[in-house]
């Protein structure tokens, strides 16, 4: 039986078979009836859906129904989930299949006047493509990769554009005003001088420090164990472990710990589904609280552009400083390329010099 949903002033038409679903938006309700029982007909037939009858819409639906039955839904308000928002609004009503370059740079455009960068909107236009490419697989349709085709013309006319090279680091009198606001404001969250500590010398991401557990760590070897490190092919299951550097361990290791209630581990194990416990967390407090302090900090103490990101910067290029080798900072930091680790390198030109000075004399 297929569902009818008024969404705002129009109606959806959704028909399930076999795991397979398909909806198109109507101006009227007894459009969006009279197409499902077309389709229905049809898939009851043993038939396919034609290529030319999909919509962006359709296909955006689709691709979030089947990452979340693959175990890999889309997270609610992530960038992502915003993303497929954006593109769902704009496209719902268009065919796959007659999508153009002209409806693309009019996307882009429109996307560029309300403000958005080069970057963000290349996001949208590769997220398009994705969802296009592996839901055309699964339907078993022929689809134009228009997003392709496209791609030459937006960027002649630079409506898209790669993302560009941050090389901001804190001053040691930033950092120093930043502790300060925290000392001035202890009401705020009281783990925050050790995060940002921590962050500072190991290079963890953000979602990765939020991520740690109590059971992570190695007390023998002052080791953290991160699970799904972000990878440029492997999404899950890509752990490793990371070195603690300087005192990160000890700081660590002075934070509350709390038991976590009976049973849960039980009813987590019985449902895989449930998130880990407050309690088994190393950092109780939200990732998103930590940035917006972070910023208020900054604020405060007239600091622009820094962002909590940043420290993950300051943390490589320190250790680079420090004269630890490529291999070495690839341990620390997760990097699997030299190319993308020295994105993260922001090497002083006067140290580096003042470095080979020392050399010559030495070798003098």
């Amino acid at each position: 039986m297929a569902s009818i949903l008024p969404i705002g002033s129009r109606w959806r038409a959704q028909v399930r078979r076999s795991g397979q679903s398909i909806s198109k938006t109507f101006a009227t309700k007894r459009a969006a009836e009279a197409w499902a029982r077309e389709i229905e007909t049809e898939l009851d037939r043993g038939g396919k859906v034609e290529a030319s009858s999909v919509t962006l819409g359709e296909l955006i639906v689709k691709y979030r129904e089947t990452r979340r039955e693959s175990g890999r839904a889309v997270i609610d308000k992530s960038n992502e989930d915003y993303i497929l928002n954006r593109l769902h609004d704009e496209f719902q009503s268009d065919f796959a299949a007659k999508l153009t370059t002209e409806r693309m740079v009019g996307f882009a455009q429109q996307r560029r006047k309300s403000g958005a960068g080069g970057y963000t909107v290349d996001m949208d236009i590769s997220k398009l493509g994705t969802v296009m490419r592996h839901m055309a697989s699964l339907l078993s349709i022929t689809l134009p990769d228009v997003v392709a085709a496209a791609r030459p013309t937006l960027r002649h006319l630079r409506l898209v554009s790669a993302g560009t090279k941050r090389d901001r680091r804190p001053t040691p009198d930033e950092i120093g005003k930043i502790f300060a606001w925290f000392a001035e404001h202890p009401e705020r969250e009281q783990a925050m001088p050790d995060l940002l500590r921590i962050a500072m010398q190991c290079a963890f991401r953000r979602g990765e420090l939020f991520n740690l557990r109590w059971d992570d760590l190695d007390h023998e070897r002052h080791l953290a164990l991160v699970r799904d490190r972000k990878h440029p092919r492997q999404k899950i299951g890509n752990n490793e472990w990371i070195p603690l550097i300087g005192d990160a361990y000890e700081v660590i290791m002075r934070q509350p710990r709390y038991p976590v209630p009976d049973g849960y581990a039980e009813k987590r194990a019985a449902d895989p589904s449930l998130p880990g416990h407050k309690n088994e967390f190393i950092f109780r407090f939200n990732k998103g609280t930590a940035s917006k302090y972070f910023k208020q900090a900054c604020d405060a103490k007239g600091i622009v552009d820094l962002h909590l990101h940043d420290l993950r910067h300051e943390a490589t290029s320190a250790l680079f400083d420090a004269g630890w080798q490529i291999p070495e900072v690839a341990v620390v930091t997760g990097h699997k390329d030299w190319r993308n680790l020295k994105r993260y390198t922001n090497l002083d030109p006067a140290q580096v010099a003042k470095k080979g000075r020392v050399k010559l004399v030495s070798a003098a």
